[in-house]
């Protein structure tokens, strides 16, 4: 079987796939007569034609490590962000678009401060929580239209750290 070994997320290494969200370092504006500091429009949000921004909450059930990765998905309409709710690690994995087909993953270990927007058709994995509850907020794109493609691993990969 074919395995492949996390790495910590950051946003340069994460760049090809979308944006990372996270309040580190210097916020970008103080607000709130100075009570406040905002990181200021942190993602690239995409809801494509005729599709509008949703707001979802997600509770997945929390994976364990090696990870058996045995599908990815894209979602050709939209964006997609994921941002925990839950303080804990959890796992990204994402992969290049190889002519309609995913290429070589990459998996990255999220902090809990840390959320993800995937760009446009980006394959990722299922969402994937190291720890219960797995509550995340979505915002994607709502609206008609077949906004996901699945594509099953065979065989199935093993990630790890």
């Amino acid at each position: 079987m074919i395995g492949i070994t996390a790495e910590p997320l950051t946003a340069a290494a994460f760049a090809p796939f979308g944006d990372v969200l996270e309040a580190r370092g210097e916020p970008d504006r103080i607000i709130n007569r100075g009570k406040c500091g905002r990181w200021h429009d942190r993602a690239r949000l995409d809801f494509g034609p005729g599709g509008q921004a949703g707001i979802s909450m997600f509770l997945a059930e929390a994976r364990s490590l090696p990870y058996r990765l045995d599908l990815l998905e894209r979602h050709p309409e939209g964006s997609q962000a994921f941002l925990p709710m839950h303080g804990r690690e959890w796992l990204v994995i994402v992969a290049p678009d190889a002519g309609g087909r995913p290429g070589a993953p990459r998996a990255f270990v999220a902090g809990g401060d840390q959320g993800v927007n995937f760009h446009r058709g980006t394959w990722h994995g299922v969402l994937t929580p190291l720890h219960d509850p797995g509550l995340f907020a979505v915002v994607d794109r709502i609206g008609d239209g077949a906004n996901l493609e699945e594509h099953a691993l065979e065989p199935p990969i093993m990630v790890d750290l």
